[in-house]
């Protein structure tokens, strides 16, 4: 079959190497244009177009797809199917109906489970235990499409975001893979989506601070839903840093009280944010409804360190508060 490939993150590559591995006919790989990164801000191109070099494929970086002159080009590629991961453009009509066998979106959520940019953040940032991948027809709504097949995976209570996103990237490509073989052969049916939906859009700032009146289990949910990236933060004493691993804290009560050889001192809970404990290297954190283990953190240009170190390094009291 003649494709054409749309992607641009980390995500999109299995996918493509998947392609050019299974014989299709990648007639041209459309991408991001290269974007200025690091202190120098030299151009850095996206990691489709660097797996497409390597793969010797023809590439194409408009910075808008939706004119004329890149709607011909695609035309003039012919394309039978148009393969799209997370590539950050929207599709106009006129390229949603040019190819006979459609877009085929590969969308990293269970459909309609969640719709948006960020739907492995989100899933995990609700404490969601099942996700999964989608291969959907598009059409002109927010990846409204009819399905066509889907896989699940569990995520576990100590799951990140990183780890999800790797599993899902290789299981997206496979779940492509099966998807056009059964489109070449008719025996894969589009199937409308029913159901609740949820909405996933682009992280913001909003989204990173940790309110410490909330569930120790949400505020879990919360920071291993930023991890890798963009972390979440807190302050202390009016300093900025980030936490990236943590677990809700459930002991038997006789256990604060008998290991005393990883305890320092306890305070008295007074409020949500209050640090009641230093246990091992962790800190314990009263929240609204719970307790917090916070296990690792990273102060402001500093590198991932145990949470004891970071409040040893700035001579912090148990009892102090984090906002």
């Amino acid at each position: 079959m003649r494709v054409v490939f749309m992607g641009t993150p980390d995500f999109a590559v299995p996918t493509l190497r998947a392609l050019a591995e299974s014989g299709q006919d990648i007639v041209g790989v459309f991408t991001q244009p290269d974007r200025p990164a690091g202190r120098g801000k030299n151009l850095k191109p996206s990691p489709v177009k660097v797996a497409a070099e390597e793969l010797g494929l023809s590439i194409f970086q408009p910075s808008s797809i939706k004119t004329q002159d890149w709607i011909q080009q695609l035309k003039d590629l012919a394309p039978e199917s148009i393969i799209v991961v997370a590539y950050g453009q929207i599709l106009p009509k006129e390229i949603l109906g040019l190819p006979k066998h459609g877009c085929i979106n590969v969308h990293a959520s269970l459909l309609p489970a969640y719709r948006g940019a960020a739907p492995i953040h989100w899933a995990v940032m609700k404490g969601e235990t099942v996700t999964g991948v989608t291969t959907m027809l598009m059409d002109e709504g927010l990846d409204t499409g009819d399905m066509l097949l889907k896989r699940e995976i569990i995520i576990k209570p100590e799951s990140t975001t990183g780890e999800i996103h790797d599993e899902l990237a290789t299981i997206g490509a496979e779940l492509l893979i099966d998807t056009l073989n059964l489109i070449e052969v008719g025996r894969v049916i589009p199937t409308p989506q029913t159901g609740e939906s949820n909405y996933a859009p682009l992280l913001k700032r909003v989204h990173e601070g940790l309110d410490w009146s909330r569930r120790a289990v949400d505020l879990h949910d919360q920071i291993r839903g930023l991890n890798p990236w963009p972390g979440a933060f807190a302050k202390f004493r009016g300093e900025n840093f980030k936490v990236w691993r943590s677990l809700p804290f459930f002991p038997p009560a006789e256990v604060v009280e008998t290991e005393t050889e990883h305890v320092e001192s306890k305070a008295t809970v007074n409020c949500p944010g209050q640090i009641i404990q230093v246990l091992g290297d962790s800190l314990l954190v009263q929240t609204g409804e719970g307790i917090l283990r916070v296990i690792e953190v990273q102060p402001a240009g500093k590198r991932a360190m145990p949470a004891r170190d970071f409040i040893n390094g700035r001579h912090g009291q148990v009892g102090e508060v984090f906002e």
